[in-house]
């Protein structure tokens, strides 16, 4: 098995993870029922996989991306139709920023582990 195909095998899982979250947003109109469902998501991403500083990384992602959201958001460069979270945002996206997050650590150990 080629290096790539090992990234991309260990990567798949945590991609489908985010990209289940992403093919929901226009299929439930609840913002809170849509964190629910997020939420639980990302506890089911951690059972199935769970990586040393994966809660590190959800906290800063949490942390961070929900600050810079608002500031982008505010700013008007930026709008969205629901404002559950601050008055200015949907109150599941810092959850999708912050699974990111985790996602994004765990391709760039994956990419490091087999360099």
């Amino acid at each position: 098995m080629t290096r790539s195909t090992r990234i991309a095998r260990e990567s798949l899982v945590d991609v489908l993870f985010v990209a289940f979250m992403l093919v929901l947003i226009p299929f439930v109109g609840d913002e809170y029922l849509l964190t629910v469902i997020f939420a639980c998501i990302i506890a089911l991403a951690f059972i199935v996989r769970r990586a040393r500083h994966d809660l590190a990384a959800f906290v800063a992602g949490l942390a961070l991306m929900t600050a810079a959201e608002y500031l982008f958001v505010s700013t008007g460069v930026e709008t969205f139709t629901h404002h559950t979270l601050f008055g200015l945002m949907p109150l599941w996206l810092p959850l999708l920023w912050a699974y990111g997050f985790v996602v994004i650590k765990r391709i760039l150990h994956a990419l490091d582990a087999h360099a």
